[in-house]
């Protein structure tokens, strides 16, 4: 079975995503780790329930990864674009102890696995050719924690908790197949609308509040 790991807003840059989070939920997520393997960077916040919200974008100090990065940052200019008509919260992670077998059986779908950090993995991540969001950030990226579940306490948590999470799409009937095939553990609630966009309905301590 796979389950809800994390949701992703996916920022052209750290300074926005964070400003952009504060602005919808009344919270600065504070800085989390750089990704010398990815050439990206992060800021994440607990949710409750070992799932937890991260915000990403492409570290203008790292290095190029010789390979595609994951949640579509090689593509700076599709970032800005879906930044710019509001679709921040972009795309979510599942996570699996049989990654293996989820690849190869929807390797179409969610791309390779990769071992990361290269030099010693620690966990392992579906990269889609290209780089590119499964089914556009419709279909989840996939991670195998190997086991290891101590990460969630390193992320910190400042009582906000994930309420619904639910994703627009113009072709509902089709995503909540694929999603009811992949057994996944509450996954967003699927909905008719013009084009894929994601929100999530997060409590804090000033009430619930509206991430897009």
């Amino acid at each position: 079975m796979l389950k809800l790991d994390h949701l992703t807003v996916i920022a052209p840059t750290l300074a926005e995503g964070v400003a952009h989070v504060r602005d919808c939920l009344g919270l600065d997520l504070p800085f989390g780790s750089r990704h010398p393997y990815m050439g990206t960077h992060n800021h994440r916040l607990q949710l409750g329930g070992s799932v937890y919200l991260e915000i990403v974008a492409l570290d203008p100090e790292g290095t190029a990864p010789g390979r595609a990065r994951w949640f579509g940052l090689d593509d700076q200019r599709q970032v800005r674009a879906d930044w710019e008509e509001g679709r921040r919260l972009r795309g979510w992670v599942a996570n699996t102890e049989a990654l293996g077998a989820v690849a190869a059986a929807q390797g179409a779908i969610f791309g390779e696995v990769v071992a990361l950090p290269p030099e010693d993995p620690s966990f392992a991540f579906t990269i889609p050719k290209g780089g590119s969001l499964p089914l556009d950030g419709a279909a989840p990226s996939i991670i195998d924690h190997r086991g290891d579940a101590s990460y969630i306490a390193t992320i910190p948590d400042l009582g906000a908790r994930l309420a619904s999470f639910t994703l627009e799409h113009p072709d509902p009937n089709a995503v909540e197949a694929l999603l009811r095939g992949l057994a996944i553990d509450r996954p967003p609630v699927i909905v008719q609308g013009p084009r894929l966009r994601y929100r999530a309905l997060i409590e804090t301590s000033a009430g619930m509040r509206d991430l897009t």
